[in-house]
């Protein structure tokens, strides 16, 4: 390649998955925009009429669903990171020679279909399971006490299932820390904690940073766990957008949902970057 040409190279490198996502991402999203935008019945057909009344009439109708999502989706990133970051830690630094065989176990559960696994928790969790049922036989839990169709059932079930999206983008960051950082703290009359304040933590936080979105995109629109693990008072905005494409055939009002629930998160996303400095992070 001539020279005055050379410095096109690392954008090339960036088609192939620039047309990803402009065909599974930008044309899917314009779609979904277009369709909110149109009003009709799956009998007579469907017209654009521009109602963008539709907006302000989804807000008001699941907005209880907008907010549960939400807050149930920071709730399980603040638990995964706060269960993820030791094991990342422990896999990165005391593993040793069993580091792939620790990290085997953490991706092992994703050899079982999401919902076998949402089941399988379900019935760890039943009134009447081996855990509540054991320890109501023995008199340590009231027999009307039950954790099922609960948000801390939903909230487990979630933490459970996105664990591992949090605690690979932690040790991908933890391993490329080098030790001697660390020891040079220490002989520097840095405590073990002052060490992991100013040194570990700063450094590992583009895995804290990929972790977060890895574990909060995926939850906020979750509807299994909520569908199986929850009730009625748990139910997530995910349910409401399946239920209103697949068995209410409400195309506009799923697709208005959908749209509004994926700009919310790219606000999220672009507030909690710049909350963090994401650009710092990639120097």
């Amino acid at each position: 390649m001539p020279r005055h040409w050379r410095w096109l190279v690392p954008y090339l490198f960036l088609i192939p998955g620039g047309l990803w996502l402009l065909a599974f991402f930008v044309v899917p999203m314009l779609v979904m925009a277009s369709v909110s935008l149109q009003t009709g019945s799956l009998g007579t057909g469907y017209a654009l009429t521009w109602n963008f009344g539709v907006y302000p009439e989804m807000i008001g109708a699941w907005a209880p669903q907008f907010e549960r999502s939400l807050w149930y989706s920071i709730v399980v990133t603040a638990l995964t990171l706060a269960v993820g970051y030791p094991m990342a830690y422990t896999i990165a630094f005391r593993g040793g020679r069993y580091k792939s065989i620790l990290l085997l176990l953490v991706i092992l559960p994703f050899f079982t279909a999401y919902i076998i696994r949402t089941l399988s928790w379900k019935l760890i969790l039943a009134d009447n399971g081996f855990v509540l049922g054991n320890l109501k036989d023995i008199g340590f839990l009231d027999d009307g006490f039950r954790i099922i169709a609960t948000p801390i059932a939903v909230i487990s079930g979630l933490t459970y299932n996105f664990l591992p999206f949090m605690v690979l983008p932690l040790y991908v960051a933890l391993e490329k820390i080098d030790p001697k950082l660390v020891e040079a703290a220490t002989d520097l009359y840095a405590s073990r904690l002052q060490a992991f304040l100013r040194v570990t933590l700063p450094l590992s936080m583009p895995g804290v940073f990929a972790g977060s979105l890895l574990t909060f995109i995926p939850a906020v629109g979750d509807f299994i766990n909520s569908e199986i693990l929850g009730s009625r008072d748990t139910t997530m905005i995910g349910q409401i957008i399946q239920r209103l494409f697949l068995n209410n055939n409400a195309y506009p009002e799923a697709a208005a949902l959908g749209f509004m629930l994926m700009a919310a998160v790219l606000a999220l996303v672009f507030i909690y970057a710049r909350f963090v400095g994401a650009d710092e992070l990639t120097r």
